[in-house]
């Protein structure tokens, strides 16, 4: 057995922190206990992601400050990044291992000599090799967990590096994820995120779909919430918004990925579908849910994206019945169909769309919030503290915030929405069995 301390840096989404969470149970139970990245570990995991801006820069900085918490840690690098660029991370100064998309759940493997070595060890199977799932739930947060349904993904748009550095969809059987989750409803927490690639592909390949999973999900006691994280709008069926509005656990939110409001462009960047399409689940969802938060990512500065296309996004987006954006700056990637593409947009014209979408972003969330004062709604609070705040989020994912009661801490409360502070959240007042049960707690 080995003893030993490990740290933990995760870079990039939801996925990766429900990664490194397996991985950290998986360390703990063969000795390492888990410390605070300052606290001087032997063994530090990196977690990176492709998709993040910089990853080499980011990578060597999270390098560099844990070296200078233990210059003789062992530095293992896994994830995306990894997978992708394996080459690049070895010259990495002080990183000691390099594990893909394979081995990186193996990595106790590697462990066995923690001396810093002179050159980096890369342990990365080709990717069209994977084909084994890892289920697994992020751990660590009382109030949510990422619960893992599903990897990969078989779409290879053209501006995403993710199948190269993830592999094709796979996942466990329903019964094998409702397991997992039942295991969830034994701890404090109180909702759950469904997190994958692709998740909406659940069961590719199988006789099984994300459907069927959702219906035997909700059906497990000791689970308060569902949330589903993002979805192609393809794979966002009226039966499963149908589901989501008669739920009794899955919150009235969705973040679907829209890209462009240009079909043109949409064709171009290799998307299943259309903008009538995707404004059609909009009005489905809005027509049972009006209540219902609905996330978009969008990208600005794809080639081809004239004045007149990037138009056509703006204005579908202003139409819309959304609550905020996720807007992505287009970048070149190694390896993806887009570098072939003609109409490369300007980096400044790029920076530019991207700040008209996101002052955007800002209006439809304020007029998103300001449609919801008055309503009465559950709440879970949070543990952080700010200038004596506690904070929490609705079904509907609206913030809201309340003087600091350690008592509260993951408790849900029926609360109704009073008005927007100038932070732009949430005040406050709680129902008057929830007022009662206050004065109780002091």
């Amino acid at each position: 057995m080995n003893y030993g301390t490990a740290a933990y840096y995760t870079l990039g989404c939801k996925l990766n922190f429900s990664e490194t969470s397996t991985i950290a149970e998986s360390l703990n139970k063969e000795g390492f206990a888990k410390v605070n990245f300052d606290e001087g570990a032997d063994v530090y995991v990196i977690n990176t992601c492709s998709v993040t801006e910089q990853a080499d820069k980011k990578c060597r900085n999270i390098v560099r400050k844990a070296l200078s918490y233990n210059p003789d840690a062992f530095i293992a690098v896994i994830g995306c990044y990894a997978q992708l660029k394996p080459e690049e991370i070895a010259q990495i100064e002080g990183v000691d291992i390099v594990l893909g998309a394979n081995e990186k759940f193996n990595i106790l493997d590697y462990l066995s000599d923690l001396s810093k070595k002179e050159s980096t060890q890369i342990e990365n199977e080709e990717i069209k090799h994977t084909k084994e799932f890892v289920p697994g739930f992020s751990n660590g947060d009382r109030t949510r967990s990422f619960l893992k349904i599903q990897d990969g993904c078989n779409y290879f748009c053209a501006f995403c590096t993710i199948p190269l550095a993830r592999g094709r969809g796979r996942n466990a059987t329903i019964a094998d994820t409702v397991a997992k989750a039942k295991e969830l409803a034994l701890t404090d927490v109180k909702e759950v995120v469904l997190t994958g690639v692709n998740i909406g592909d659940f069961g590719y390949g199988t006789e099984e779909n994300f459907y069927q999973l959702i219906q035997e999900l909700d059906k497990i006691e000791g689970i308060e919430r569902y949330r589903i994280s993002s979805i192609e709008p393809n794979l966002l069926s009226d039966e499963i918004i149908e589901f989501v509005a008669k739920s009794k656990r899955f919150v009235p939110h969705f973040h679907i990925p829209l890209q462009s409001g240009s079909d043109i462009l949409l064709e171009s960047m290799r998307r299943r579908y259309k903008t009538d399409l995707y404004r059609s689940r909009i009005e489905k969802i809005k027509t049972l849910m009006p209540e219902c938060c609905i996330g978009v990512d969008v990208i600005v500065g794809f080639p081809g994206e004239t004045d007149e296309e990037f138009n056509k996004t703006y204005n579908l987006l202003t139409e819309l019945d959304i609550s905020y954006l996720h807007v992505f700056t287009y970048s070149e990637r190694d390896n993806t169909t887009a570098l072939r593409l003609q109409g490369v947009v300007p980096v400044p014209k790029r920076k530019e769309r991207n700040k008209m979408l996101t002052i955007l972003s800002a209006k439809k969330k304020r007029a998103f919030y300001e449609s919801q004062a008055d309503r009465t709604d559950k709440v879970v609070f949070e543990a952080s503290e700010d200038n004596g705040m506690m904070y929490g989020f609705t079904k509907n994912y609206l913030k809201v915030k309340t003087p600091f009661n350690p008592l509260m801490i993951n408790q849900s409360s029926t609360v109704k929405l009073l008005e927007l502070d100038r932070d732009g959240v949430y005040k406050i007042e709680f129902t008057e069995e929830k007022m009662i049960t206050q004065s109780l707690l002091g």
